[in-house]
């Protein structure tokens, strides 16, 4: 991948969108409890020149929303040509393109899934205009794995575990469910107003959020995540110059996410077998090997360090193992440490 020259492309742009001059048109969206799902897909739609900080307007009334410029998330139509972007009629089943390996989706596009559909690239672009096109692609798909394919699944009812699975705690942090918060309670009352809470002015918050979210994980994926790609393929491509089984590969730098660059490059270069371990340094310049999940695991990797060594330390670690320097083994056997590259290749063999 390369750039304009002299340009940064994984740089953010240091002209605030925000700033430039506000639309005239107007958003519409229904009325009443909000989700992540439309407050986000009016966040995306203000990033872009033509909706730039434009009005919107909550109802459910079609005489209302009928001359409205663009309406999200309501009316029962999903029309790219008038702008109409809903998903709750019957028979719709629109999908983000398929994972690598022709995987389909597990959800249906929410609004705010259709409206990055149509304008997602267009956003990324607002903050970072260096990007070129590769770039750009990998990060509109890694941002919509990353991001919008939850808020898409939460909105339109996915299980995120598999039917019989129990579920062993509850996590309310997520944005879909801090969104929810937002929502005025049922009981809740305005101390200044001695009335229930602006709806409206909840919603702006609520959208705001979704922003920072969107950001957030948007500047992990450009400002981190894509620039990592060619030094994971690097390394790739040499892992038979680190070790001839073909199963280990040597970072050039720690701290570099690799892992999905990683799971998608083998399939592009037909890898066979597997990597089964990566070495890298940490910063305290001790070298690290971990075992490679199967991808789509959490917590299962392909091959683990050896139950005798997991939880053994220092000296009694090295003499188990019979390989000098050897510094830990973790208690679950998916990461070690040693003293020395070559003592880390041998803790992988």
């Amino acid at each position: 991948m390369s750039s304009a020259a002299g340009a940064n492309p994984f740089k953010r742009s240091k002209i605030d969108p925000s700033a430039q001059p506000a639309s005239t048109k107007t958003i519409g969206t229904h009325s009443g409890t909000f989700q992540a799902d439309e407050a986000l897909g009016v966040w995306l739609l203000r990033q872009t020149p033509t909706y730039r900080k434009a009005k919107v307007v909550r109802s459910r009334d079609k005489d209302v929303l009928g001359p409205l410029d663009i309406v999200i998330d309501v009316g029962g139509v999903y029309d790219h040509a008038t702008l109409r972007y809903d998903h709750h009629q019957r028979g719709y089943d629109e999908r983000f393109d398929d994972k690598d390996g022709g995987t389909p989706r597990c959800t249906k596009l929410s609004a705010s899934g259709l409206v990055y559909r149509h304008y997602g690239r267009e956003v990324i672009k607002a903050y970072y205009p260096d990007l070129i096109d590769d770039q750009l692609e990998l990060a509109y798909t890694k941002m919509y794995s990353s991001f919008m394919e939850a808020i898409d699944a939460i909105d339109t009812g996915v299980e995120q575990y598999p039917e019989g699975t129990q579920v062993l705690y509850k996590d309310r942090t997520g944005l879909s469910s801090r969104v929810s918060r937002v929502n005025p309670r049922w009981n809740e009352i305005d101390e200044s107003t001695g009335k229930r809470p602006d709806e409206n002015k909840r919603f702006e918050i609520a959208s705001a959020m979704c922003g920072e979210g969107f950001l957030s994980i948007l500047g992990q994926v450009v400002e981190s995540d894509i620039p990592a790609r060619a030094f994971v393929e690097r390394a790739l491509l040499s892992r038979k110059d680190v070790d001839e089984s073909g199963e280990i590969v040597k970072f050039e730098s720690g701290g570099l996410p690799w892992r999905s660059h990683l799971y998608e490059l083998e399939k592009i270069h037909d890898v066979d077998p597997l990597i089964k371990f990566v070495l890298y340094t940490d910063v305290a310049g001790m070298w690290r090997v971990q075992a490679v999940t199967v991808e789509g695991r959490g917590f299962e990797n392909r091959l683990s360090l050896p139950e005798e060594w997991r939880g053994v330390r220092d000296e009694d670690l090295a003499k188990i193992a019979g390989i000098e320097g050897c510094t830990f083994c973790h208690a679950a056997g998916f990461i070690g440490g040693n003293k020395t590259f070559e003592g880390a290749r041998e803790m992988a063999k």
